[in-house]
C-alpha cells in the first residue's frame, strides 16, 4: 500500500510539472506559426506538379533545369542565347526560372522576336539570374542586382513570394551544384 501511495504521489507531481511545460510548448508553437517563418526546404504550390529526376543537387544549373520538363522552354532559350556554359561556369547563382506556362503568357509575335534576337534574348535571360545564392529567408523584402545589371525585387512571406510584384514563385529553393532555382510563372523583363 505504501509503494502504491508513493507511485501515485510521483505520478501526480510529474503531471503537475508536465502540464505547465506542455502549455508553454503550445504557446511557443503558436507564436512560431504566427511569425510565418520562411521555408527551409523546397516549397511552393507548384512543386508537386514538377516532374523531376530524384536529385539535381550535384548537377550544374542548366543540366539541373533540364531535368524538369516544365522548364524545357527556358533551357531551350538558354542554349539558343549561348548562355548555358556561362551559367554552368558561375560558382554561386540564383535563377528565377520561368516555367513553360510563363512563356505561353508572352504574345506569340513578341516571343518569336525575342527568340530571333540573340542579344535581346541574353539581356532578358540574364535579368533572371543573380550572382549569389539567395536563401528563402532573403525573399521577404529582397532587392538584388541581376547579371544583366538591373535590380530585381522579391516580396512575400511564409511560402508565398513574388518577384517584381508580378511573378509568383511556384516552386522554390531547388538545389543545383552551383545554383538555387526558383520556378516562376511569368517571364520578367528588365526595366527600359
Amino acid at each position: 500500500m505504501r509503494f502504491t501511495r508513493m507511485r501515485t504521489a510521483k505520478a501526480t507531481a510529474a503531471a503537475l510539472v508536465a502540464i505547465p511545460l506542455a502549455l508553454g510548448g503550445l504557446a511557443s508553437q503558436s507564436h512560431a506559426r504566427d511569425a510565418s517563418p520562411s521555408p527551409s526546404g523546397t516549397f511552393g504550390p507548384g512543386c508537386a506538379a514538377l516532374a523531376q529526376k530524384a536529385n539535381t543537387a550535384k548537377d550544374k544549373v542548366v543540366v539541373a533545369a533540364a531535368a524538369y520538363p516544365q522548364l524545357s522552354q527556358l533551357v531551350s532559350a538558354t542554349v539558343r542565347a549561348r548562355l548555358n556554359d556561362a551559367l554552368d561556369g558561375k560558382p554561386d547563382v540564383t535563377i528565377f526560372a520561368p516555367n513553360n506556362q510563363a512563356f505561353k503568357k508572352v504574345n506569340a509575335s513578341q516571343l518569336a522576336s525575342l527568340l530571333g534576337n540573340q542579344e535581346q534574348l541574353k539581356k532578358v535571360l540574364t535579368y533572371h539570374v543573380v550572382n549569389q545564392q539567395i536563401a528563402p529567408d532573403e525573399l521577404s523584402k529582397g532587392s538584388f542586382t541581376t547579371v544583366e545589371g538591373s535590380k530585381l525585387t522579391t516580396s512575400g512571406s511564409g511560402s508565398k513570394f513574388k518577384v517584381n510584384g508580378k511573378a509568383n514563385i511556384v516552386c522554390g529553393n531547388i538545389k543545383a551544384a552551383n545554383a538555387t532555382i526558383y520556378v516562376i510563372d511569368a517571364v520578367l523583363h528588365p526595366p527600359s
